[in-house]
């Protein structure tokens, strides 16, 4: 395996992770293999996570923020998740960024399917109000979850026909403990009722069923167990 850009399109990868470091991207991408699909794994750093890669994972340096590492990575694929994050950058900045990357990168790689990574405080309660439109909502949290707004209205406002995008949203409850049950409950824009947890397995299952047999389009779909 390589962390060389140009060896990814000696073949074609059937997903492109970014983010594949963190949990839930881990998750994409055992998910992703267990399914015989071959992944091309990228991180900032790939000699942070040597352990990632496998007969199925190429495992590169990219940068999602960047429309031509997009475009250069993403190239013979059939689809790319965003599960990445910064937490060193202010979040509007990050995730806009990553959204304008991707609406670049992926139209120039003729990439037809995305599907982005989003968080639970962005879906409504109620018609047009939000988690994170609540009075007592921690102020601390707002910016993180105005990152994911700006991301998505991004996506609404510039995507063209030829890109097909979606928001996987996990509950708030996004636990490594939690049981996988292997299988998940959506909703389109709306909390789910019930107790609001997820394994981070269960979640892959459905950024993958989303990425490899798209049933939703260019909405915020919930899922929880």
């Amino acid at each position: 395996m390589t962390d060389d850009t140009n060896s990814v399109n000696d073949r074609k990868n059937d997903i492109v992770v970014f983010g594949a470091g963190g949990r839930v991207g881990r998750a994409t991408v055992a998910e992703a293999v267990a399914r015989g699909l071959r992944v091309t794994a990228v991180v900032r750093d790939p000699a942070k996570y040597r352990d990632l890669e496998g007969d199925s994972v190429t495992l590169v340096r990219g940068d999602v923020t960047d429309p031509g590492s997009v475009a250069a990575l993403a190239a013979g694929h059939t689809a790319v998740v965003n599960a990445s994050v910064r937490l060193d950058v202010p979040a509007v900045d990050y995730f806009t960024a990553a959204a304008k990357a991707l609406l670049a990168g992926l139209t120039e790689a003729g990439v037809g399917r995305l599907v982005v990574v989003g968080i639970a405080t962005t879906l409504e309660t109620a018609p047009g109000v939000r988690v994170m439109d609540a009075p007592d909502f921690p102020a601390e949290y707002r910016a993180f979850s105005q990152g994911h707004v700006d991301e998505f209205d991004l996506l609404t406002a510039e995507a063209g026909a030829e890109l097909d995008w979606l928001m996987v949203v996990p509950p708030l409850d996004l636990d490594a403990e939690a049981p996988v049950t292997g299988g998940y409950r959506t909703a389109v824009g709306t909390v789910l009722d019930g107790p609001g947890r997820i394994a981070h397995a269960d979640l892959a299952r459905a950024i993958v069923d989303e990425a490899e047999r798209p049933r939703h389009s260019r909405v915020q779909l919930a899922v929880s167990a």
